[in-house]
This record gives structure tokens, sequence and C-alpha cells, in this order.
């Protein structure tokens, strides 16, 4: 999926945007076989002089220019798996959830409070303040459905930024990695307030750097959605979605095909697991919301019908999903935007990895 073009004003901050992402991100992703599109530069001069890791020389793209899209021979030739390992997308995930190893971080938690009376939670990195120059660009995580910073693809990620001098700090919304609830509502794919007080925050305590975010499936999509609805007023330098959905109705239909319906039961498990947490927050709630349904859940979709989309005031669980995609926010987006999608069947990836 191609973003469409923008703006001339996107050509400016691409020079520092190339370097940087390429750095950080081609090297943890070179081995997967995805499909790398970007946010467009409308001028296809906007080099940086260095040798290219791909084959044109700017990560900017732009959708409808055949030109430059034509530079990228590797989106011409057919797919093809590396041997036995990654022949089937299950074993190249089940194989990377059973081996990959976890980091060992040490973490420095904030809590920030919401208008709203909720809480979410931002793991910096210890020692950090310490060790890297006041204006380092700093790097903002959102991991996948119920995922955290405590998550294996989560902590890679992580220590790749920080070995280019990079701040980073992992965002973890409501119930997840251990972050308090304080209402009776977690989080959603279309709720973005949480995520624009994050960024926010971060800008104000670290005025003069450059901020990025960098987001996976869930994450990527409320991620999206934020850049979206911020236009050309958006305050990050650039932005990079990995594995997101894009569009939840065909995500959710994918889900109930196959052997989906593992990563289905095991995301789910892990919505239950952070529901009875905090069950107490949701006795007596009246209307809509089916309680049980949601405590219960044998599938994402149980728990959304049960009580996100209650909670965030759509009519239906298929009400919530045609709403809250992002796939319609990226012809608004007018900052460097960098998408990873991962060439399987499966959409959630990241946080399957860090629920077996």
């Amino acid at each position: 999926m191609a973003a469409l073009q923008t703006p001339s004003p996107f050509a400016g901050c691409a020079r520092r945007f190339t370097p940087r992402l390429r750095s950080l991100l081609l090297p943890a992703t070179m081995s997967l076989s995805s499909s790398i599109v970007s946010s467009q530069n409308p001028d296809p001069s906007c080099g940086t002089g260095e040798q290219p890791l791909l084959p044109h020389s700017s990560l900017e793209i732009a959708g409808a220019r055949s030109a430059l899209l034509a530079g990228f021979d590797s989106l011409r030739r057919p797919y093809r798996a590396f041997p036995i390992l990654a022949s089937n997308c299950h074993v190249e995930t089940i194989f990377a959830a059973f081996t990959r190893s976890r980091p060992a971080v040490a973490f420095r938690r904030e809590c920030l409070r919401t208008p709203d009376d909720g809480a979410v939670a931002l793991d910096w990195v210890s020692g950090d303040d310490r060790t890297l120059p006041r204006d380092a660009p700093v790097l903002i995580l959102l991991p996948g459905l119920t995922g955290g910073s405590g998550d294996t693809y989560v902590r890679h990620m992580l220590l790749r930024a920080r070995s280019k001098g990079w701040r980073v700090v992992v965002f973890n919304s409501r119930g997840c990695a251990d972050s308090p609830v304080t209402t009776a509502k977690f989080y959603s794919a279309s709720f973005t307030g949480d995520l624009r007080q994050v960024v926010d925050h971060v800008l104000a305590r670290y005025p003069q750097c450059s901020i990025y975010a960098a987001g996976w499936s869930l994450g990527a999509n409320i991620l999206v959605r934020y850049l979206g609805e911020e236009t050309d007023k958006c305050p990050l330098s650039g932005a990079v979605s990995m594995c997101n959905p894009f569009n939840l109705v065909i995500a959710d239909e994918d889900f109930h095909k196959g052997f989906n319906n593992i990563y289905d039961k095991a995301l789910a498990r892990g919505l239950r697991t952070i529901f009875k947490k905090h069950a107490l927050l949701f006795e007596g709630l009246e209307g809509e919301y089916d309680i049980p349904k949601a405590a219960n859940a044998t599938s994402v979709r149980d728990f959304d019908e049960g009580l996100t989309r209650v909670s965030f005031g759509f009519k239906s669980v298929d009400d919530y999903y045609s709403n809250s995609s992002s796939s319609d926010s990226i012809k608004n987006i007018s900052i460097p935007l960098l998408c990873i999608q991962i060439m399987t069947q499966l959409h959630h990836l990241g946080e399957f990895l860090g629920k077996i």
C-alpha cells in the first residue's frame, strides 16, 4: 500500500529522516521478506550522497511515479521464500517465537494521567539521560495489541535504536505491560488521544530534539491515524508503520481463516489476562456492555464486541472496525512515513511473537 502525494514542504525534512531511518531500520528488516513503501518526496533528486542500501538512493517513493518505482528491481521479481524455514508463514512465525532471544533492558517508568482520569505508562531506558546528548533523536515505540516493553520484538528494536545513539521510549497503552488502569476503558484502534498526549509530553521534555515514532500492527494503525489527523501540523519528524492491518474489516475476516485462528485465540487470551487484572472496574456497567463475553472472549472480535466498541461509542463491532481502519488516513499525512508489510497472511505477527 503506497502513500499518496504530499506537499513540497515534506522535501526539507526528508534529508535528515532518510539516513537515520535507513541506518536504524533496514538492518533489522532486510532479512525479512518485506514490501517497503513510504510517503513521497515530490523532489526525486533529494538524495543523501551515501552509498544506498536499497536500489534507489532515497527511501522516499512517489506512489504514482513509475519512474521512481522502476528503480526497485526487487518489486518486479517474484517472491522466493528462504528454503524450508520461510517457505511457510506459520512455520516462520512460530520458529521466531520460540527461538528469538529476549534481551535484558533496565527501564525507568513514567506514568501519565490522561484527561479522562486514565493512565498510560512510558518506559524509558534507564540511564539514557546521563549517557546520551540532550539533542539525541527520540524514538517512541508503539507495540501491537496487548504488547508492551516486555515483548521481544520491542526490545530488539529498542536496542538497535540505542546502538545508533537514539533515545527510546516505549508507549505502553492502558493495561499493557502492567500499565495502570484507573477507569473502565482500555484503548482502541481508533483512539489517538493517549498517543497525542504522549507525543506532546515527549516534545515538551526534549524540545530541541527530532521526535520519531514506530508502531507495530494495532500500534501502527493508531500511529497512522494520528498522523492523518495531525496532517501538516504533525510535530513528528518521521514515522514507521510495521505490519499494519490498515483495513480492520479484512484483518478480522482473515483472523477466522484456517491456521490464523491460532493467532486469534492467542491474542484473545492476552486480552482476557489484562481484563481480569482490572475486572472490578467494570462491575455493574450499564448499557450495551457484555462483560461476560469480554471476560471469556475466545477471539479478538468477542472482546471488541463485549467491551471495546461500547467503550468508544460504536454501534457494533463491524461499525468499530470499518471506522477505525488507518487506510483512509494515509492521504492526509504530511511527514515521511515508512511502511513495512511482511509478505504473509498474518497481520499481527508482532503481537503473536510476544504471546507464545
